[in-house]
C-alpha cells in the first residue's frame, strides 16, 4: 500500500487497528473532506460527544489525524504532511462512496457546510465595504493581479501554496498554472467563504485549510510556488513568516510577496489592524536573504496618470530557493506520493 513504507511495523499495525473500527473509519471519511470539530461530528454521526471524543483521541494517537485549537474549539483534519495522514487518505480512497452510511454522512456534512457557507457569505457581505475601501487606497487590483501572474511565471507548478489566502483569490488567479493548490488562513469564516467560492468557480485542484502562518502543516521543501499577497502588514513578525515560507519552498521554487510600500496612513493601524505601514525594498529583500532565498525581482506599482497622488504603492518581491539536485530528488519522491494520495 502506497505510503505505508514510511511507518514502522508497530505504527502501521496501530494505525490500521485504529482505522478499522466502523465509526472511526466514518470519521476519517468526513475529515478527508475538511476540518470538523467534535460538535460537528456529533451532529453528523448522531453519537454522543464523549464517544466521538474517544474515537478522535484514538485516531490522533495513531497519527492518522491532526488537531488544532481555535479559541474554545478544537478542530480535526487529515494532514498529508505526516505518513499517518497519507495512509489515512489512502484508506478512505478505497471506501465505496455509494455505501448508504457513507452517503448519508456526506449528505449531513454537506448540509452542515452549507449552513457555514451561508454564515460566511453574510460575514463577507458585512465586511465587503471595508475591503472595498482599502482596495480604493491602492492601485487597481487588476493591475496588481496581472503583475503577479507576470512575476511568478507560467509554471506549471506541482504544488502551489497561498499563505493568508483570505477569500482564495490567489488560488483562482493561478488555477491554470498548478496541479495542486493549497490556501492557508487562520480565519474560519473566510475559509468557509473561500471553499464555497472555489467550489462555485470549479477550482477543483485547490483546497483551503486552517493553519498558522508561523508553523505551517507542510513538510520541508514541498511547494514549487508560494504567494503571500497583502498579508505581511497584518503580522507582528513578518520575518518569521518569510522564514517559514522558505522552509517549505522546494529547491528552485519561487516565493512572491505582494504588499504596500512604506506609507503614513496611521488609520490603517488603528482601524484596520495593520501592524506595519508598508515595507521598503531593502527590508523585505534582507529578510529573504536571511531565510536563504535569492531575490530576483522588485517591482513597484504606483498611481497612474489621472489617479490621486495619495494612491498607495504596491510592491512585488520575487525570490527563489537555490536549486539543490540531491534535495530535489528526495523531495520528488515524497511529493509524488503526497499528490497521489491527496487527489
Amino acid at each position: 500500500m502506497s505510503g505505508t513504507s514510511e511507518l514502522t511495523t508497530s505504527d502501521l499495525v496501530a494505525a490500521l487497528k485504529a482505522a478499522a473500527e466502523p465509526t472511526r473509519l466514518r470519521i476519517l471519511l468526513l475529515l478527508a473532506g475538511g476540518e470538523l470539530n467534535v460538535k460537528d461530528l456529533t451532529l453528523i454521526l448522531g453519537q454522543s460527544q464523549p464517544r466521538i471524543s474517544r474515537h478522535l483521541k484514538l485516531l490522533f494517537e495513531a497519527g492518522l489525524i491532526e488537531r488544532f485549537r481555535e479559541g474554545s474549539w478544537v478542530y480535526f483534519h487529515i494532514s498529508d504532511r505526516q505518513a499517518g495522514g497519507r495512509l489515512a487518505l489512502r484508506l478512505v480512497a478505497d471506501v465505496d462512496p455509494a455505501e448508504s452510511a457513507v452517503r448519508l454522512d456526506r449528505e449531513r456534512a454537506d448540509a452542515l457546510k452549507r449552513e457555514r457557507e451561508a454564515a460566511a457569505q453574510a460575514f463577507f457581505e458585512k465586511h465587503a465595504a471595508d475591503w472595498d475601501r482599502i482596495r480604493a487606497l491602492h492601485v487597481a487590483e487588476g493591475d496588481v493581479e496581472a503583475a503577479m501572474r507576470d512575476a511568478l511565471g507560467r509554471g506549471p507548478f506541482q504544488f502551489f501554496l497561498d499563505l493568508g489566502t483570505g477569500t482564495g483569490r490567489a488560488l483562482e488567479l493561478f488555477a491554470d498554472r498548478f496541479e495542486r493548490g493549497l490556501g492557508i488562513d487562520v480565519n474560519q469564516a473566510m475559509l468557509a467563504y473561500a471553499r464555497a467560492k472555489l467550489k462555485t468557480d470549479g477550482c477543483t485542484r485547490a483546497q483551503v485549510r486552517h493553519g498558522d502562518i508561523y508553523a505551517l502543516s507542510v513538510a520541508d521543501m514541498q511547494a514549487d510556488a508560494i504567494v503571500m499577497h497583502q498579508i505581511l502588514h497584518f503580522l507582528s513578525d513578518p520575518s518569521l513568516a518569510i522564514r517559514e515560507a522558505a522552509r517549505v519552498l522546494a529547491p528552485g521554487g519561487k516565493l512572491l510577496i505582494v504588499d504596500f510600500a512604506p506609507h503614513d496612513l496611521e488609520f490603517l493601524r488603528t482601524r484596520e489592524a495593520h501592524e506595519r505601514l508598508g515595507f521598503s525594498h531593502d527590508q523585505i529583500s534582507g529578510w529573504l536573504k536571511e531565510a536563504g532565498l535569492v531575490p530576483k525581482l522588485v517591482r513597484d506599482l504606483t498611481h497612474q496618470p489621472g489617479d490621486s497622488e495619495d494612491i498607495l504603492t504596491v510592491t512585488l518581491w520575487l525570490a527563489e530557493r537555490p536549486d539543490d539536485p540531491f534535495s530535489k530528488t528526495n523531495r520528488a519522491a515524497v511529493h509524488a506520493g503526497t499528490l497521489e494520495e491527496a487527489r
